[in-house]
């Protein structure tokens, strides 16, 4: 079994990380450069994979927020946590706003669309997308090609096809589960921000 799913990650691991990394991404970017480590593929096509997903999806949503702001989609998107608050760091920080926005979790998608909403110039956006996405690919798959270089030494041999399943299986379930608390905390407290604001006002 594990010789099987090893031979699926080698053919379509670079694919799955990145239509992984076209949303937020930051799990799939990790796996990749753990895989990477392992030689199961080089770390510049990691890099490469991760960078265009991070950049095409951010540019979609942008896109998605210029074009279609009156779409059934967008403006659910509107009522979500947080709009309000990154509404206002955009128009206020634009250049800020897209190089940072993606290292917030939870927020990419709806900061793709904001930024869309926003009026930011298409190329201008363009160009910041590409430096944040960059910065971002190498930074995360990095981090997991340093985890890939912990388990080796941890176990203290190459890492065999099915070590390789199990510790990957392992970094994504942490990941997931610090994404999942970090992010219920921060729409917690953005939901409390806005009642108070509400109220205030």
């Amino acid at each position: 079994m594990s010789e099987t799913v090893h031979r699926l990650i080698e053919q379509y691991g670079l694919l799955a990380v990145f239509l992984g990394c076209l949303a937020e991404g930051e799990t799939a970017a990790i796996l990749g450069g753990f895989f990477a480590h392992q030689h199961v593929f080089a770390l510049w096509q990691t890099f490469v994979a991760v960078f265009t997903g991070a950049f095409l999806g951010d540019t979609a949503f942008f896109v998605l927020g210029r074009h279609f702001a009156q779409t059934r989609l967008v403006r659910r998107f509107r009522r979500k946590p947080g709009f309000s608050r990154a509404y206002r760091l955009v128009t206020d920080h634009p250049n800020i706003y897209v190089l940072s926005n993606r290292y917030i979790y939870g927020m990419r998608v709806l900061g793709g669309i904001v930024a869309g909403l926003s009026g930011i110039a298409p190329a201008r956006f363009v160009v910041l997308n590409a430096i944040s996405a960059a910065v971002w690919a190498a930074l995360f798959s990095g981090l997991g090609y340093v985890f890939g270089a912990g388990a080796q030494q941890i176990i203290g041999r190459a890492l065999l096809h099915h070590e390789r399943v199990l510790v990957a299986l392992a970094i994504g379930l942490v990941i997931f589960a610090i994404a999942f608390a970090v992010a219920r905390t921060l729409i917690r407290r953005e939901r409390v921000r806005e009642s108070s604001a509400a109220s205030s006002g």
